[in-house]
């Protein structure tokens, strides 16, 4: 059998404000999830994001806004369904098993006192542990007791699950593994879920959907693709990775910039800048029509690519990442040219340049 949600459903945010204190926690934040997908909230330390999960989960209460799943509101003005009426589902970090139960003693717990075995049995089933139902949590590895955390939310068939740092307390080589058994759990399972998270590779590796937090507030949201390759700020742009701010300047559809000229929408014009990912930064010995002229002056070899750091003529330092071969080395005469998405932002400190993608 296939454990699966009761019935999917999306989440809603309105407004959603948490402040203690001075502290505005959580500012105003709206956001919409749809059911059976999984989003990811990400963002730095202290910007709001187990605020949010919290105040999802009836754990907190929030100062203003609504929250809502389908078409029931959980939170809103004169309205508060306690916690264990809003049939969620919620994976601490620390996963919060009971030692004195065995697997199924934990996933079970979530039941009531007279568990369904045969549901009991599905979820774990589902998450891989079905042979561990007998067994002491204790002796269990890390990555096994986060599915039985898993299995346990799941058990009652929430229609929404939580999910804090869940993968911060395992080691980098079972994190990657974990990463991707949870998404696969959580797609069979057909819920929707929402996990918070300051680990960018986990946001865009798992997620369908991400919101970047900053200061209690949606900075962006959408598709790991969309946030990455086209960065609503210089703020998401760089905490989303490494980037690179090349000054141009944009007129009738196109962007000029030393590393080329590109097309843009109708519309942006003025002072602009340029934000390109290293690994949309090609070189070589010979390149395209428009090509600048570099040197290399750094590289960094990490087997399979190599972070080349490149001097302009205009004296301007960027970087390109590429296959670990060839192999460039500092004193090397290049072009350099886009071959990837790229973004154009209104210059800093200019008011009248308009932003608009390239391509």
């Amino acid at each position: 059998m296939t454990a699966t949600a009761a019935t999917a459903a999306p989440l809603r945010l309105d407004g959603l404000a948490k402040a203690y204190g001075p502290v505005a926690a959580v500012d105003g934040l709206d956001l919409e999830v749809e059911a059976g997908s999984v989003c990811a909230l990400l963002g730095p330390s202290g910007c709001g994001k187990t605020t949010t999960l919290r105040l999802i989960a009836g754990l907190e209460r929030p100062d203003a806004g609504e929250i809502a799943i389908g078409e029931r509101t959980l939170n809103g003005p004169g309205e508060f369904v306690a916690p264990e009426r809003r049939r969620i589902g919620m994976v601490f970090q620390d996963y919060a098993l009971f030692p004195h139960l065995d697997v199924a003693g934990n996933v079970g717990y979530g039941l009531g006192r007279s568990p369904d075995r045969g549901r009991v049995a599905e979820v774990l089933d589902l998450v891989g542990l079905d042979a561990d139902a007998q067994r002491p949590v204790h002796e269990l590895s890390g990555g096994q007791q986060q599915r039985v955390a898993l299995a346990r939310s799941l058990a009652p068939t929430p229609e929404l699950i939580l999910l804090d740092e869940p993968f911060s307390n395992l080691d980098a080589g079972l994190r990657d593994r974990l990463r991707q058994e949870v998404r696969e759990i959580l797609t069979r399972a057909g819920v929707t879920t929402l996990f918070v998270t300051h680990d960018q590779a986990e946001a865009l590796s798992i997620a369908e959907s991400v919101a970047v937090m900053r200061e209690g507030r949606v900075e962006q949201f959408g598709t790991p693709e969309e946030i990455y390759s086209r960065p609503a700020s210089r703020w998401v742009a760089g905490f989303l990775g490494e980037i690179e701010v090349v000054p141009g300047d944009a007129a009738e559809g196109r962007v000029e910039c030393e590393l080329g000229s590109f097309s843009a929408e109708q519309g942006v014009k003025g002072p602009v800048d340029v934000l390109v990912r290293p690994e949309s930064i090609a070189i070589g010995i010979s390149g395209p029509e428009g090509a600048a002229s570099a040197e290399v002056v750094g590289r960094r070899f990490f087997g399979h690519d190599q972070l080349v750091e490149l001097r302009l003529r205009s004296g301007q330092t960027i970087r390109s990442r590429r296959l670990g071969f060839p192999a460039w080395h500092p004193g090397d005469h290049v072009r350099a040219w886009v071959d990837g998405p790229t973004d154009v932002l209104p210059r800093e400190g200019d008011a009248t340049a308009a932003a608009a993608p390239v391509d």
